[in-house]
């Protein structure tokens, strides 16, 4: 009894030991998962390069690992090279709307609101937007957050140019040793369990690969779906549709949450393009339509997008993948939402290899 106690005691200090550890290091223990995570998308095109040959000439690790991290560098370049004048075109746009036209434009509906919100909201006789807006101006924006706000974009600058570099070669050698990454899991654990660990591992890849993949392929569509509706039923332009299809595709990576958030972007700059329909009357209409568009749009990806890339690619039954990504969100918030499903993919394969005896481990790995 003395020694399983005292077992028990050294496995809850090493288990706090390694999560203050997690803890202090969070930093360069996200450099380290970011890079497996790029290593894992970009094994199929490693794989195609090392089948390459002329003659017996094979292209040497070091140089597939290089032509594999200069692709996603590629990747990142066009994407921002595409995407920040798109932006930046939007934001002159937007900043060449008069605001003393569009605070003319709603002025009246605001005053038929505010009479509403008096008229109907006990307690609430001497509600006032201008008042609203006069007593909290002030805290919404200073002097000093404008300071602050500099010297977090410096702050920032600085952080991001060492996590580009810190990633980069983590994970060149990820990519040049293949198995380097497993085996630094492995030295965590006896070495009995040392194979039960690379099985686990290689199923962790393989769902992951695809689920990211996927991942990918669904903010694509999205970004598709959008650009054209937008376009063509609700009559915004290319680029505008074009930027609100981008903000909602990369939005679209966080679960449920992020589509909602897109959506309200969307609706802001088609009113603030389009300001001049108030007067008309016709903003409504064009309101209806933006969101007719979305609402299509979410359908279509919670029907046909995300059940096949989310439940398909990590072998799980859709409500299960749901009801994880609520937990996930309450703990952890969005955060918690966008790292819910690699995070229960490790945890089910690992628990199909160590603990497949339970009834409950064997119910939620039997599609694995």
């Amino acid at each position: 009894m003395d020694s399983k106690f005292t077992r028990y005691i050294i496995i809850t200090a090493v288990t706090a030991v390694v999560i203050f550890i997690a803890w202090y290091f969070s930093n360069i223990i996200t450099y380290i998962l970011i890079s497996a995570v790029l290593s894992i998308i970009c094994k199929p095109l490693l794989k195609y390069l090392s089948k390459i040959h002329i003659g017996k000439w094979r292209m040497p690790r070091w140089l597939i690992a290089t032509v594999g991290l200069i692709s996603i560098w590629i990747v990142a370049f066009l994407f921002f090279y595409f995407f920040i004048p798109l932006v930046a075109n939007q934001a002159k746009e937007l900043s060449n709307v008069d605001l003393t036209e569009v605070g003319y434009h709603l002025s009246q509906p605001l005053l038929n609101l505010e009479s509403m919100i008096q008229d109907y909201i006990p307690g609430a006789e001497d509600f006032s937007f201008n008042a609203l807006l006069s007593e909290n101006i002030a805290s919404i924006i200073s002097v000093r957050d404008v300071t602050n706000v500099f010297g977090s974009v410096a702050n920032m600058l600085g952080s991001l140019a060492v996590a580009s570099f810190s990633i980069s070669f983590i994970t060149f050698f990820f990519m040049k040793e293949e198995n380097l990454f497993v085996g630094g899991i492995n030295m965590l654990f006896p070495k009995k369990y040392e194979r039960s660990i690379s099985r686990a591992m290689n199923s962790i890849n393989k769902l992951l690969m695809r689920y990211f993949i996927g991942v990918f392929a669904d903010a694509f569509c999205v970004m598709v779906v959008l650009t054209i509706g937008l376009t063509f039923v609700a009559g915004l332009s290319f680029q505008t549709a074009l930027v609100i299809g981008l903000i909602a595709g990369v939005l679209n990576v966080i679960p449920y949450v992020g589509p909602l958030i897109a959506a309200v972007i969307g609706l802001i700059i088609g009113t603030v393009t389009h300001i001049d329909l108030i007067a008309t009357g016709g903003i409504g209409a064009l309101l209806i339509k933006i969101g007719s568009v979305f609402a299509i749009m979410k359908i279509m990806d919670d029907t046909i997008f995300q059940p096949f890339i989310f439940s398909n690619s990590v072998k799980a039954h859709p409500l299960e993948i749901f009801l994880v990504i609520l937990i996930a969100g309450s703990i952890g918030g969005i955060l918690g939402m966008l790292i819910a499903i690699p995070t229960y993919t490790v945890l089910r394969v690992f628990a199909k290899e160590f603990f497949n005896k339970y009834r409950i481990v064997q119910r939620l790995t039997i599609r694995m």
